[in-house]
Parts: C-alpha cells; structure tokens; sequence
C-alpha cells in the first residue's frame, strides 16, 4: 500500500525553523526497508540511524547517493532489530542526528506476506508516523511465531484461523486462554491441524470478565508457548483498524459482552466485561 503523507503534514514549520529532512521508505517481501532521503548538500559521510525507544540499542545504516538527488540506506532482513519501536534520525559528519520525517510508504509487498519461516523465526518490519509526525519502524522478531490469519467471530465465542513459522505443528498441539491481571486455571482450547495451519474456538462461557491472552503451544505441553499475533501485514499499530464488535453472553460468572481486540503489540487478546 502506497501512504503518502500530504507536503503540508510533512513540511508545516514556524517561520525560521528548519525544514527536517524527510524519508520514503521501500518494503521487500523477505522484510528488508529501504529508506531514500532527499539530500541536503551538506558536506561528509551520511548516515541513517535508527535509535530503539525502549531500551540504548542503536543501528547505523550509510546514506549514499543514488544520482538521483537522493541518498540512500538499505536495512537487509538479515540484520537483526530487536523487537520494539524504532526511531528514525539522519547524521551527516558525525553531526548531531536530526529527526527524519515520513514521507511516502510502498508497502505493498507486506500485505499477506507469507515468511518461509526457514530461519526459525519471523521478522517484521513496518515503517510509520508517531503523532509527532516523525518517522518510526516499528519491528517484530518472534521465534517462532503464530499468525492470527482470520478470526470468526459467533454467538457464543470466537474462532481463530492461524499459521505457525518456525516450528512444526504437532499432533498434540493445543491453544491456551490466560487471564491476564488474576492468578487461575488456564483455559486450554483444542487444535485442529492441518499442515502448518491451525484453529481453534475460545468459548466465551468460560471466562470471566477481564482481559485474556491468547498463547498457542505448537509443539504440545513440553514445547515453547507462542504469543498469537497478527503482523504479516503493512499495519504496524492493529487498534485504530480492526475493531470487532462484542457480544452479549450468558456465563458461568454472568451476563457479560465479549469479543477480540488487538494490543498496541498486535497481540490477540479477548476483553469481557460484566454487564447489568
């Protein structure tokens, strides 16, 4: 998907305030970015820094022209970005970085990405604007991962479709559903199998109200517990876009309303909430 930002959005400045420099950014399918930035002239080596927003981990790419009026950095999805929120600057001579702002996104080749999952995990990477109207990446590297592919959403629960990379699905792979705030028995939901896809139905009579995680334990009771997500596409923050209705439900612990939502990590989580 091409998402241009408007010039205005990008280049609105008090009067005597410095334009900041601006980035387009390319995705490939393999989850490699491409970011080209328009050059200033300034004299020196150029550099594109990407700073992680949670923690001191820092990633330099150089910046070198294409011929075009542009400078160029290439992040390959060989190079490892911890999972977090990245922060995009431009360097120019061992200068001070200076906050990159977005300009247009071609991420058509993220959408229904299909990883081979051959290295043993996933990783995404999506390039976005904060509220600040800067440029950000925000990365995901999950080892191995489940992909939340489609959900279907009934009277009395949800179904959830999904594709394991990393790990082969075994016979006696199973879903957990896991209050997130009390301590409890966990609900454990069986797996269809098919391959390397799996699904599963979490029974909303069951859960009392709060918030519950969904986790997949693809290799069984011994294996590793997998978060259930949905990234394999060009959406880096889910919330504001797939919103899914809830539904009224009669439960063991009363009338509540369920349904799906999506955390700021792309999570899949299930809220009910205790009505009447």
């Amino acid at each position: 998907m091409m998402t241009p930002v408007p010039w205005t959005a990008r280049h609105r400045a008090d009067p005597g305030t410095a334009v900041p420099p601006c980035a387009d950014c390319i995705a490939d399918s393999a989850g490699g970015l491409t970011f080209d930035v328009i050059e200033t002239g300034e004299p020196g080596a150029a550099l594109l820094v990407l700073r992680r927003r949670e923690g001191h981990d820092e990633v330099s790419l150089p910046l070198t022209p294409t011929g075009d009026g542009r400078l160029r950095a290439a992040l390959p999805s060989g190079v490892a970005l911890p999972e977090g929120r990245w922060d995009a600057y431009a360097q120019v001579a061992g200068g001070e970085p200076r906050r990159l702002a977005p300009g247009a996104n071609d991420l058509r080749s993220l959408v229904a990405r299909v990883p081979s999952g051959s290295l043993g995990h996933v990783a995404v990477r999506i390039p976005y604007a904060t509220r600040h109207g800067n440029l950000s990446v925000r990365s995901w590297l999950r080892a191995p991962h489940a992909e939340a592919v489609e959900l279907y959403r009934g009277e009395r629960g949800l179904g959830v479709r999904g594709r394991v990379y990393g790990i082969p699905l075994a016979p006696d792979a199973h879903a957990e559903v896991c209050h997130r705030d009390t301590a409890g028995p966990l609900i454990r939901a069986e797996v269809a199998v098919e391959q390397v896809e799996f699904g599963f139905t979490v029974a909303y009579g069951a859960l009392r109200p709060g918030v519950w995680d969904l986790w997949l334990r693809p290799a069984g009771e011994g294996g590793p517990r997998v978060r259930i997500a949905r990234l394999l596409d060009d959406i880096a923050d889910k919330r504001p876009f797939l919103i899914h209705p809830r539904v009224p439900v009669k439960t063991l612990y009363g009338p509540v309303e369920a349904g799906p939502y999506y955390t700021r990590d792309n999570d899949l989580s299930v809220t009910v909430t205790a009505v009447g």
